[in-house]
Order: structure tokens, then C-alpha cells, then sequence
């Protein structure tokens, strides 16, 4: 069965409400800009980042754990963990190198953020080719290897004494400008059709209790 046909059946079993929900959140959600987080170790910082990618429409979200283990508040994600992918890079030595490696296969460009940089501003960043946003840890911000695999560096304007934003209000400004000029633009920033039909699958799996028992039902009926 294809992922329309998996997800017209379990959407029986789902609430109107919550699939009024699906139907109307899918086509805003893009992966044309994503976000990576490395070594995020405030608890608040990383649920808020989720939060923040969850209401912007940014489907897919990076988790790099050299040294610190990733966790969420649920009083602070509200549930938006739910509804995010998100992606784990640890247990190896060289996280970093391999969530960088895969984004780029992916055609990713790698940005971070950096108050030395001149030039690239969320205002002003191209937009025409998808972008990962890389945010470091809260301390010393993004590693060496992630500076120096970055293709672009993008400075957040600030008009203060100090030197930098909160780790999750530097992501939300950058984000949330990004997404704002990508909905205005005639770039193609949705999702095809093949991946919404698999993202509102992967929704509906985590709502339906029993889910991968009644799709074994369906496809036992449809080949018996």
C-alpha cells in the first residue's frame, strides 16, 4: 500500500479535529531550511528550539552530542517534540563531522552564526538552495570543525554593550526572518508530494493507538 493509501485508512481512527490539523499544518511544513544543534546542554534552550522549528514549519531538526546529551522540558515543548523530526547524531567520535558530511550530501549549505562576519545577515541571506542553520553550544558557541566546514557565516545584528544573543533567541531571529522572506519568495520551499503524504503517515502513526497492528490488518486484507 502507498503512504496515501496507509494514511487514508488510519485516518479513520482519527479525530476530525486532529486531521483538520494535519491537513491544514503539511503543506506549511519545508525542509528546504533546517536546523542543527551541537552540544546544546540547557535544558530550556533545547526544548525552546524545538518549539521554535515546530511553529515556523521547519520539519527536520539536528541534534549533535559530542559532550553534552540533548535533553527537552515538556513544560517548555508543549509537545512539538512530537511533531519535529529529529535527528540524533551520537555515540561516535566525530558527531559533528558526520552530521556535517550528511547535510552536504543532502546539498545543504552550512551556516553559522558568528559576530565576526561582515556581510550575511538573516535580511540578506540567499535563499536558492536549501540551508542548514548550525547553532553551537550556549557557552562557546559552534565548534572549530563546524566553523570551519561552514560555508557561510551569517552575523545577527545587535545594537547592545554585549556580544551575543541567548543560543535559542539567535535561532529564533534567524529562523523565523529566514521562513518569513522563503513564504514570500517564489523559491519551491514545500514539501513534494511523496514527502507530505509520508509526513501526515508519520503523524497519524503517533496518534493511532495500535497503529502498525491495524496496517498490518489493512495490508493482510488487501493481499490476503
Amino acid at each position: 500500500m502507498t503512504d496515501i493509501e496507509l494514511y487514508e485508512r488510519l485516518a479513520a481512527f482519527i479525530t476530525d479535529n486532529k486531521r483538520a490539523l494535519f491537513d491544514r499544518i503539511a503543506p506549511d511544513r519545508t525542509r528546504h531550511i533546517t536546523c542543527v544543534l551541537e552540544d546544546i546542554y540547557q535544558a530550556h534552550n533545547a526544548s525552546a528550539v524545538v518549539r521554535t522549528c515546530d511553529l515556523l514549519g521547519i520539519q527536520d531538526l539536528h541534534i549533535i552530542e559530542n559532550r553534552n546529551k540533548y535533553t527537552v522540558n515538556p513544560d517548555v515543548t508543549l509537545g512539538s517534540s512530537k511533531w519535529v523530526d529529529m535527528h540524533r547524531w551520537r555515540g561516535e567520535a566525530d558527531n559533528t563531522k558526520r552530521c556535517i558530511r550528511h547535510l552536504k550530501e543532502k546539498g545543504y549549505a552550512i551556516v553559522t552564526t558568528s559576530p565576526r562576519a561582515i556581510d550575511t545577515t538573516p535580511q540578506t541571506i540567499a535563499l536558492d538552495r536549501p540551508l542548514a542553520f548550525c547553532f553551537g553550544t550556549e557557552l562557546t558557541g559552534a565548534s572549530d570543525m563546524m566553523l570551519e566546514a561552514a560555508d557561510i557565516a551569517l552575523r545577527i545584528p545587535m545594537y547592545g554593550f554585549t556580544e551575543s544573543y541567548n543560543i535559542s533567541v539567535s535561532a529564533a531571529i534567524t529562523l523565523f526572518t529566514v521562513m518569513e522572506r522563503l513564504r514570500a519568495s517564489s523559491i519551491e520551499w514545500r514539501l513534494p508530494e511523496a514527502e507530505l503524504a509520508a509526513l501526515k503517515l508519520s503523524w497519524a502513526r503517533k496518534v493511532v493507538h495500535s497503529a502498525s497492528h491495524l496496517e498490518d490488518r489493512f495490508r493482510n486484507e488487501e493481499h490476503p
